[in-house]
């Protein structure tokens, strides 16, 4: 698929792939080969009109009698989401929620390896935590650097967030995913997500008070 149109895929179209693909991978795993539009859309519950604009969107078609090819689809969505050669990620902050974190991911993408963790505890520093070397943060700079590490996922506590991603901002990286409670700022060439718990299960909250 052509780079540019790529770079104009909307960042909400690039959720949902990342959904589907989870989704596709277990259905894929299950031995099923083929899926309709409406049976992603269930899986995900929005609408399978939506899920057929962005199959459209990536250029992507199923048969009519069939649905969509669940294998090719997965290598398409890899195709966009992934870079070809893999990327490296590190974890700032290795206590419970780091490790969690760590364990979960382990082996669930090719191209997305965690690579290194960092933390100030002396309990932490200079062991494998869940297979991963941990690093005093003082050594950041220079293992992000050495490791040509250029996504980072924040786990410090509140109150360390907005130095540690400064510091992640000045040792390179060019995404942050921040599960911290404090939000954080960083210049705009680097991409920044944020996820408050809090706001989700407020959201929820609403809900179910609602109904």
């Amino acid at each position: 698929m052509d780079q540019d149109l790529i770079k104009k895929i909307p960042h909400k179209t690039i959720q949902r792939l990342s959904q589907y693909r989870r989704a596709l991978l277990l259905c894929f795993e299950q031995g099923k080969t083929h899926i309709f539009s409406h049976e992603i859309a269930n899986l995900q519950h929005i609408t399978a009109v939506q899920v057929r604009r962005d199959l459209m969107l990536i250029g992507y078609s199923g048969n009519l009698r069939k649905g969509y090819n669940i294998k090719d689809l997965i290598e398409l969505i890899g195709k966009i989401i992934d870079s070809p050669n893999g990327q490296k990620v590190a974890i700032f902050g290795m206590g419970n929620f780091g490790r969690a974190i760590s364990k979960y991911f382990s082996g669930r993408r090719s191209k997305l390896t965690i690579v290194a963790g960092f933390d100030v505890s002396p309990d932490k520093v200079g062991k494998e935590i869940v297979g991963i070397p941990c690093y005093h943060m003082d050594k950041a700079r220079e293992i992000i650097l050495q490791e040509g590490i250029k996504i980072g996922i924040i786990t410090v506590p509140g109150d360390q967030a907005v130095e540690t991603a400064k510091a992640m901002v000045e040792a390179g990286m060019k995404g942050i995913l921040n599960y911290s409670p404090t939000p954080v700022e960083v210049p705009e060439n680097v991409f920044l997500e944020e996820y408050d718990m809090v706001t989700s299960l407020e959201k929820v909250a609403f809900y179910v008070k609602e109904h």
